[in-house]
Formats: structure tokens, sequence, C-alpha cells
């Protein structure tokens, strides 16, 4: 008798985050480069120097680039999947983390709303495991189906015995 836990699929996930996480992540960046250029100019216009004039040249251009890459390629990339078995995620947009939670191996769930995300009515789920790679986080959902999620996952980790029980 083989009393070795099956171990989940692997598989890609099959599920995009929201069409509004783009928009929420635009403005995020946004926000990150505006508070950089902000510095360099307050740095320009009380320390002075020709370098920070480059500096601010070149925040501003590998900015925008930012700004208008990151969010798309994110989109692209980005899935999520939850079943009996496992969390999967797929995240990143220079590095890429492919990311399998075991059903067995949960221990929380909890959901964020930050102020950014309540205006595009947005939420991240965050599935904590002993993992030493950290939790698996789902950003990006609409709110009521992250709260439907993490309702979805604590109904299924109640009902499997494993680690986190």
């Amino acid at each position: 008798m083989d009393l070795t836990p099956s171990a989940p699929p692997l598989r890609p996930p099959s599920h995009r985050v929201d069409r509004r996480a783009p928009h929420w992540w635009t403005v995020r960046a946004l926000l990150e480069v505006g508070g950089l250029l902000l510095a360099q100019i307050l740095a320009l216009v009380f320390v002075g120097g020709d370098w920070l004039v480059g500096t601010l040249i070149v925040t501003a251009v590998l900015g925008a680039g930012y700004v208008v890459v990151m969010p798309r390629w994110r989109y692209r990339v980005h899935r999520w999947e939850a079943d009996e078995h496992a969390v999967y995620t797929l995240s990143g947009w220079l590095r890429l983390e492919w990311r399998i939670a075991p059903i067995s191996r949960i221990q929380t769930i909890d959901t964020a709303l930050s102020p950014l995300q309540r205006l595009f009515g947005l939420a991240t789920v965050t599935v904590t495991t002993a993992s030493s790679a950290g939790p698996v986080r789902i950003e990006g959902l609409d709110a009521d189906a992250a709260a439907a999620l993490a309702r979805r996952l604590t109904e299924i980790t109640q009902s499997h015995p494993g680690d986190a029980t």
C-alpha cells in the first residue's frame, strides 16, 4: 500500500488576472517612477550638479519604458488556478516564477485590498505555506472573486488532512 500523498499535476495555471490589473499596475508604476523623479528633481534643486541632470534623464527614459511595458507584459504572463489539489501561480515580468502550493501544505489564506486596489475593484489573495520561498500571491483579482476564492480554498483545506491541520 502506497502511503505517499499524490503530487499535484504539473501544468501551467489557466486563469488570467482581472482585465483591470494592468491599469492598477500602470498607476502603481507611475507613482513609483514619479516618486523617484521627484526625489531627483529635489536633489537637483537643492544640491545641484550636472550629473544629476543626466541621472534624471536616464530615470525618465527607463521609467517611461517601465510604465509602458511592465503592466502589459505582466498581464500576458500572470496566471493562476486553484483546485482540490493545489494553488498554481505563474507571475513576474523580468523573472518568471511558477509556484505550486499543495492544498495539504496551506496554513493561512488572506485577502488584501490596498487603497489603490479598492479604487480599481481588485484584491490580492495570499496563500501561506511553510515553504522557504514564501507565500503564493495572486494579485489583480476582482475583489468579489478574491473573496470567493479565499472562501473556497478555506473549505477545501478544512476537508483535506495534511500538514496544515
